[in-house]
C-alpha cells in the first residue's frame, strides 16, 4: 500500500514537472519568436536585420544580371542643345585628301557623322568679387565721406547668394558635414574658409527658409488628407515627426513624441483624415478630439506575420487565416483599373467584413492573437477608412518614404547640438522633400530664397506651396 501511495506521489510530482518544462519551453519559443524579428515580421527597418534570407530573383531559379533587365524601357540621357554648348571642336581629315579604298577624291558633308558631348569643370569655378566704398574728402572742412555698399551685399557677406544655396543644399540633401564642406570648397572650388563661418552661413539659409517654412506649418491644420510619421533624433533626445500631404512635406523636431505634438500642429479642430501607424499618440489623439485616422495595413500585415512565425499551432492558423483575408483585399486593390468602380466597392467591403470576422472570431489564447482581436474589436473600422475617404491610402508607405532621408541625414551626420541647429534642420528638410515631392531644383529654390532674403523682397515669392 505504502508503494502504491509513493508512486502516486511521484507521479504528481513528475506531472508537476513535465508541466512546469512545457510552460517553459512554450516562453524560451516566445522569446526565441520575439527575438527573431525582422523588417518583414515588425515595425523594425531592413537595416536591422543581420542575416536576410536570398531573394527568389526568378520563377526559373536563375539570378537576375545587374542593370537593365529584358522588357524594361530603355533611359538615355538627352544631349545638350546648342544653345547650352560653350565650344565645338571639329575633327577633320585634311591631311587624308584621297579614299583609302579606292584612291578617289574626299567630299566633306559639312555634317558630324559621331559626335561625343564632354562635360568639364571650369580650372577656376568661382568669380570673386571685391565691393569698394570709394571715399571723398571735403576740400574746405576736410571731412571724409564714402559711399555705401548695398545692403544686400554686407547681410551676404563672403559668399554670395549662389555659393550660400550651394552651402545649404550640400548640407540639406547632401548630408554633408561642416568638414566635408569645407573641403569640397578648399579642394574643388579653391577658396578656404573656417568651419565656424560655415554654421553662419547655413543658419542664413535657415532664416531665409523661416516664412515658406511657417506658412506650411499654418496650412496643415486645413489639410483634408495628411499622413504622419516620426523618428528618433540625436539618440532619442528629440524626434523627428514628418506630415506629408499631397505636394508638400513639413518636418518638426520636437522633444516630445506625446499627442501634444499633434495638438500643436493640427490644433483641436482638424478635421481631415490622418494615416499613420498604431502609435499610441495618434489613438490619443484620435480620442480626445474625435478624428479619422487610417492606420497603416502594412504595419498590421507584419505583426500578423509574426504571428505565423510562432509555435503554438492554433496560433499560427489564426495568423495564416488573417493573413490570407488581408491579402485578398489588396489582390482586390490591384485590380481597381479593371473593375467597374460598383463592382470595386461591392468586392473590397466584403473583403473588409471578412477580415473583420476572421479577426474577431475563433481566436487563441495567445496573447499575441488577442492583442490584435482586441485592436479591431476597438480599432477596426480605421483600418478601412481608405474603403470611403478617395485619396488617402491603405498603408502609410508616402509618410515612411518621405521621412527616409532624413533617417539618412540622422546615420550619416549624428544630428544636431543646438536649438538653431535644430531649427535649421527642419526648415532645410522641408525645402528639400517639398521640392523633391514637386519635381523642382532644390539649389535653384534655395538661390531664390537667399537673394530675396539678402535683398529683403517680399517673402511670398520663395514661397514653397505649389
Amino acid at each position: 500500500m505504502a508503494k502504491r501511495v509513493d508512486r502516486c506521489r511521484n507521479c504528481v510530482r513528475l506531472e508537476a514537472v513535465v508541466a512546469h518544462l512545457q510552460e517553459r519551453i512554450r516562453r524560451l519559443e516566445e522569446q526565441v519568436a520575439r527575438l527573431s524579428k525582422n523588417s518583414s515580421t515588425s515595425s523594425k527597418p531592413p537595416s536591422s536585420d543581420i542575416v536576410k534570407p536570398p531573394s527568389a530573383f526568378s520563377t526559373s531559379g536563375e539570378k537576375r544580371r545587374i542593370g537593365g533587365q529584358k522588357g524594361h524601357p530603355k533611359h538615355e540621357r538627352q544631349p545638350f542643345p546648342p544653345e547650352q554648348v560653350d565650344d565645338f571642336k571639329p575633327y577633320t581629315l585634311d591631311a587624308l585628301e584621297r579614299c583609302p579604298c579606292c584612291d578617289g577624291k574626299l567630299r566633306p558633308l559639312n555634317a558630324a557623322v559621331e559626335v561625343l558631348q564632354q562635360v568639364e569643370l571650369a580650372e577656376k569655378p568661382i568669380q570673386v568679387t571685391e565691393h569698394q566704398a570709394m571715399g571723398y574728402e571735403c576740400l574746405d572742412c576736410g571731412e571724409i565721406f564714402q559711399a555705401s555698399i548695398p545692403d544686400e551685399v554686407k547681410k551676404a557677406g563672403l559668399l554670395a547668394p549662389r555659393l550660400t544655396a550651394l552651402v545649404g543644399e550640400m548640407k540639406g540633401e547632401c548630408h554633408a558635414s561642416f568638414t566635408t564642406i569645407q573641403k569640397f570648397l578648399l579642394w574643388v572650388l579653391g577658396f578656404q574658409v573656417a568651419r565656424g563661418y560655415l554654421c553662419k552661413v547655413v543658419g542664413k539659409v535657415g532664416q531665409a527658409l523661416q516664412f515658406p517654412y511657417d506658412e506650411l506649418l499654418l496650412l496643415l491644420r486645413q489639410e483634408k488628407l495628411l499622413n504622419i510619421d516620426e523618428t528618433g533624433h540625436n539618440g532619442r533626445k528629440f524626434w523627428t515627426w514628418c506630415f506629408r500631404a499631397l505636394d508638400y512635406v513639413l518636418f518638426k523636431i520636437d522633444p516630445s513624441r506625446g499627442s501634444q505634438v499633434l495638438l500643436e500642429v493640427l490644433g483641436k479642430e482638424f478635421d481631415g483624415v490622418l494615416g499613420c501607424d498604431f502609435f499610441s499618440a495618434y489613438r490619443k489623439y484620435m480620442k480626445v478630439f474625435n478624428g479619422m485616422i487610417q492606420f497603416c495595413l502594412a504595419h498590421l500585415i507584419r505583426e500578423v506575420k509574426f504571428i505565423t512565425t510562432l509555435t503554438d499551432q492554433d496560433a499560427k492558423v489564426y495568423g495564416d487565416r488573417l493573413l490570407l483575408a488581408i491579402r485578398e483585399m489588396f489582390h482586390v486593390i490591384h485590380q481597381r483599373e479593371t473593375l467597374a468602380e460598383a463592382v470595386f466597392i461591392q468586392r473590397l467591403e466584403a473583403a473588409r467584413k471578412q477580415i473583420l470576422n476572421m479577426a474577431r472570431t475563433e481566436v487563441p489564447l495567445n496573447k499575441n492573437c488577442r492583442l490584435i482581436a482586441n485592436r479591431f474589436a476597438e480599432y477596426g473600422e480605421a483600418y478601412f477608412q481608405f474603403i470611403t475617404t478617395p485619396g488617402i491610402g491603405p498603408t502609410n508607405n508616402i509618410a515612411e518614404q518621405a521621412i527616409r532621408f532624413v533617417v539618412i541625414d540622422r546615420d550619416i551626420t549624428q544630428g544636431t547640438r543646438s536649438e538653431r541647429g535644430r531649427r535649421v534642420a527642419e526648415r532645410l528638410w522641408t525645402a528639400v522633400g517639398t521640392c523633391t515631392l514637386q519635381k523642382r531644383s532644390v539649389f535653384n529654390y534655395l538661390v531664390s530664397a537667399m537673394k530675396a532674403y539678402f535683398g529683403r523682397i517680399f517673402p511670398e515669392k520663395v514661397t514653397l506651396k505649389a
